[in-house]
């Protein structure tokens, strides 16, 4: 595991685009996990501005999201669908056919996510880009969690709910199901990039850093071979 702690989110931001678009030079065709949510939004604004400047390329470039709100449709602003494509991929040039989101609303989740599985495997992630929940949840993998879980619908904790209600303008409208990336798919990744900012995830950290604990679903990717960390000051304030 490597930690690179920063002083802010902005410094946080700018050391996750540096890495991956080093790593995009390196290999072009780079299959890449992006996750949502608040933490990787400055992360994304500095790859459209590395793009726009004419310092990456994302024409080879595939992407396969982590997770998707269940049941929601596409078009609906809460959707991680549209997160990508107002947030990233509207302003870069990534092909559409290069782009694999869950299909929120899928008739037959289940068959959604086998077939999900199935597209990573055949793939392989190179770099997982990932954030973590104030209660060390990954992805949609909530506090309980395997280790070796797969891609599936979970239903989301009432913490989740509580905390992802503030988007939405209608909180009895969020979603109470997700589709998620599991665990074990997650660590299948070659290389993987978590993102933390703020006090409210240093206990996540804190976990992660010490111990491998179920009630910290992130603490599990401890054990992978290529970890970089990045966290701004609050993030590790408890760490020694």
């Amino acid at each position: 595991m490597k930690i690179i702690q920063v002083e802010n989110y902005n410094q946080m931001s700018k050391e996750a685009a540096s890495l991956l678009i080093d790593e995009i030079s390196k290999n072009p065709s780079l299959a890449i996990g992006f996750c949502t949510g608040g933490t990787p939004l400055g992360l994304y604004k500095e790859l459209i501005k590395s793009y726009k400047n004419k310092k990456v390329d994302f024409s080879m470039v595939k992407s396969f999201n982590l997770d998707e709100y269940y049941p929601i449709k596409k078009s609906n602003t809460n959707s991680f669908y549209y997160y990508m494509f107002h947030n990233l991929f509207n302003h870069i040039n990534i092909k559409k056919t290069n782009i694999h989101i869950f299909n929120g609303d899928s008739k037959n989740p289940d068959r959604e996510c086998l077939d999900y599985e199935k597209k990573i495997k055949r793939n392989s992630i190179d770099i997982q880009i990932i954030g973590v929940g104030v209660n060390g949840h990954i992805g949609f993998n909530e506090p309980g969690s395997f280790f070796a879980s797969k891609t599936r619908k979970v239903k989301l904790s009432k913490q989740t709910l509580k905390i992802n209600s503030k988007y939405f303008k209608n909180s009895k409208k969020i979603p109470t199901y997700a589709l998620t990336v599991g665990i074990g798919t997650i660590i299948g990744a070659k290389k993987i990039i978590l993102l933390a900012s703020g006090k409210n995830k240093a206990a996540a950290i804190k976990c992660l850093y010490e111990r491998e604990d179920p009630c910290f679903p992130v603490s599990f990717l401890r054990k992978h071979k290529d970890l970089t960390v990045i966290i701004d000051k609050k993030a590790g304030s408890l760490l020694k």
